[in-house]
């Protein structure tokens, strides 16, 4: 480095770095520091290039980290890039670039030096670095973190670009926020990154602009690295990493007696044409462009951060939630959410839960309930299942979460998030309106299937092919096809005296699988052979088909008049509900369901035979007005609300670093030295 470009190549021998490196003691106003910094190479932009320059400057970094103690020239470059910042408002005014050009040449070194000291050492020895002098070996001032404060104060100050007497907390939100909101694109290649600004982007922006990964860098102490990923190029990596640091910051845990700021700030803030008073409690609120933020929250939700960011808005600030649920046009925020979960197997699991808590935060509103199913959508060309040429946002929000609750169930089989599927649902179905006849079918096929399966697993409990032993006999002699009749054989059984099993399990149905399960058990060759999964199993079977059912109940009782579809499909399907209306487990929240359909059956055999779909739905909505409502037993209306964990720190703070480390632009650490999340987590 120095005055004249530098190769990655030429870094381990460049004379400047080996003398800032060295042994020899360099005072802040030595002419050596305007030489250093007059260097016109061309810093990272991704990880795979910060990755070379490490590898190239090890031995420079190795001989500073030695001889740094004694010479104190680390705290010497910050104290000169700390002078040059002074002046930086003057030379922006006074078009100073070179003044410029070698701030940024010293934040950029700074950025390096301490990501190389944050990964070898641990933070007490790193923060006595800050103190070194070169008075002696290993003397060190006696105020120890002022320098490591001021050149924090310093850097926010850059970012946000107030007076000293201003609060930083709200600022620095406020900014990095706008960052976000404004996805100010990268400059080409080749532009200069100090020309004069004419966008009204603030003092110093193009500073901001071209040093951002710098300011990051500084900021996270290092970061993590980024995992390769070229079809996520970022178009503005100002907002991208602006947004990782507002998650950074707004997740740090609390102080014994002081709650996290930067959260309180996010928690608080208001709309600019919230003309109410701030409460005189809160310090660190402040105003900002709802509709502007609401925009690009839409516009972002393909990444893990903008999800996130959302969920922190809806879930923390009352004002941002209370705005949202009040647009009209929530499809926009809706459907962009409603693909994170259709592409599932694409995402990661922490992106999907997130973007369900956002549907269950949501659907705890029964104005958002309602209005859904008014917007009428166009042509999903994403949803490949079937072709939607035109269908409510509610039914497709009701398909979506079905689909997802079918893969949970079939692939990663994760009780939390199958909850809160069924919970968003739950939430929704009193307010079900004019259902797609695909949504529909979709609610009534997947209980029936699991119907089906309850059934299936039972079979295998009451009746396992070990213990036929005079069945399996008598088919031993009928070739390769004995298995499969024996098979059939018990199914058919089962399912024929499954009124009367049922009615068997009542109070005892626990004690009733259980023993059955451990008759299983005792059939196995090895006490250590763990239950097969479709035992494991019945418990969750069971509580997915009673919540369906209590959906579909919710539904009839509330808007009945208003869902011939589904009163159809629950016609369609009647044999296999009809079998379980003296399940203990069900019975009571099927004598509404069993009501319905006795009623409406009991219409079409009196209209007659071969009924085309058009005049079965035409007498399901005569049949609805007919049908006294007082016939249906009312139940508490089902309600569920998202509460955060007691600990919420031990997922979020894992996940943030995990997005830090995947999505952070021009910053690279090593995988072998990560420790706070598993490698595949993000």
């Amino acid at each position: 480095m120095g005055a004249n470009s530098s190769n990655i190549s030429d870094l381990s021998e460049n004379e400047y770095l080996k003398r800032l490196s060295g042994t020899e003691s360099i005072s802040e106003n030595d002419p050596f520091w305007n030489q250093l910094l007059s260097f016109s190479f061309t810093t990272p932009t991704n990880s795979a290039e910060l990755k070379l320059l490490e590898e190239a400057t090890v031995s420079v970094c190795k001989s500073l980290v030695e001889n740094n103690p004694r010479t104190g020239n680390l705290g010497a470059l910050i104290k000169v890039f700390l002078s040059r910042t002074k002046e930086l408002k003057i030379s922006a005014e006074c078009q100073n670039h070179l003044f410029i050009w070698q701030a940024h040449n010293a934040l950029f070194l700074i950025s390096c030096l301490l990501k190389v000291f944050i990964s070898q050492m641990p933070e007490e020895e790193m923060q006595l670095h800050f103190t070194y002098e070169e008075k002696s070996p290993v003397t060190y001032q006696a105020d120890s973190e002022d320098l490591i404060e001021e050149l924090l104060c310093c850097l926010i100050k850059l970012i946000i670009d107030i007076p000293l007497f201003l609060p930083y907390t709200s600022r620095l939100v406020k900014t990095l926020l706008y960052n976000f909101i404004r996805q100010e694109k990268r400059p080409p290649p080749g532009t200069h990154i100090f020309e004069q600004q004419s966008d009204g982007g603030g003092l110093l922006y193009g500073l901001a602009s071209g040093v951002a990964t710098g300011l990051w860098t500084v900021f996270t102490l290092g970061g993590v690295g980024s995992k390769p990923a070229p079809h996520q190029e970022q178009s503005s990596p100002l907002a991208s990493q602006s947004l990782l640091l507002l998650l950074v910051l707004a997740n740090l845990t609390d102080a014994p007696d002081t709650p996290n700021p930067y959260r309180q700030a996010i928690m608080s803030f208001k709309n600019t044409q919230d003309s109410t008073a701030f409460p005189s409690s809160n310090p660190h609120a402040f105003q900002i462009n709802f509709n502007s933020l609401y925009t690009a929250l839409c516009e972002q939700q393909k990444s893990d951060q903008a999800t996130l960011l959302l969920y922190m808005l809806l879930h923390q600030n009352s004002n941002v939630r209370t705005y949202m649920l009040a647009r009209t046009d929530m499809e926009n925020l809706v459907v962009p959410i409603l693909e994170i979960l259709y592409h599932v197997e694409e995402r990661n699991s922490h992106h999907v839960y997130m973007a369900l808590i956002i549907l269950l935060i949501l659907t705890e509103d029964d104005g958002f309930n309602r209005s859904i199913h008014e917007v009428i959508l166009k042509n999903i060309t994403w949803y490949s299942e079937r072709v939607l040429t035109e269908i409510s946002l509610g039914s497709l929000l009701i398909l979506v979460v079905i689909r997802t609750i079918q893969y949970n169930m079939t692939r990663t089989r994760d009780k939390y998030l199958h909850t809160n599927c069924l919970a968003a649902l739950a939430n929704m179905s009193a307010q079900f309106r004019s259902l797609h006849q695909y949504a529909a079918q979709r609610i009534i096929s997947y209980t029936c299937r699991h119907l089906r399966r309850y059934v299936s697993v039972l079979d295998k409990l009451y009746f396992p092919h070990s213990h036929c032993s005079t069945l399996q006999h008598c088919f031993s002699t009928l070739s390769d096809n004995g298995e499969e009749l024996l098979s059939l054989t018990c199914s058919h059984i089962l399912r024929s005296y499954a009124s009367s099993l049922f009615s068997l399990l009542s109070k005892k149905h626990n004690k009733v699988l259980e023993q059955a399960t451990q008759s299983l058990r005792g059939s196995l060759s090895s006490d250590d052979v763990p239950l097969p999964d479709y035992a494991q199993d019945l418990n969750v079977i069971e509580e997915v088909i009673r919540m369906m059912l209590e959906i579909i109940n919710s539904c009839l009782t509330n808007s009945l008049h208003h869902n011939p579809n589904l009163v159809y499909a629950l016609l369609y399907k009647r044999d296999l509900f009809e079998q379980f209306r003296t399940h203990p487990s069900f019975q009571d929240i099927m004598q509404n369901i069993d009501l319905v359909i006795t009623f409406f059956s009991s219409r079409l055999q009196q209209a007659g035979a071969e009924l085309s779909v058009e005049r079965v739905l035409e007498i399901i909505k005569q049949g609805a007005v007919a049908l006294p409502k007082d016939r249906l037993r009312k139940f508490p209306e089902l309600k569920f609300k998202y509460v955060e964990e007691e600990q919420p720190e031990e997922f979020f703070i894992p996940y943030v670093w995990s997005l830090v480390y995947n999505s952070a632009v021009a910053l690279y650490w090593n995988p072998q030295d990560i420790q706070l999340f598993t490698m595949d987590s993000g």
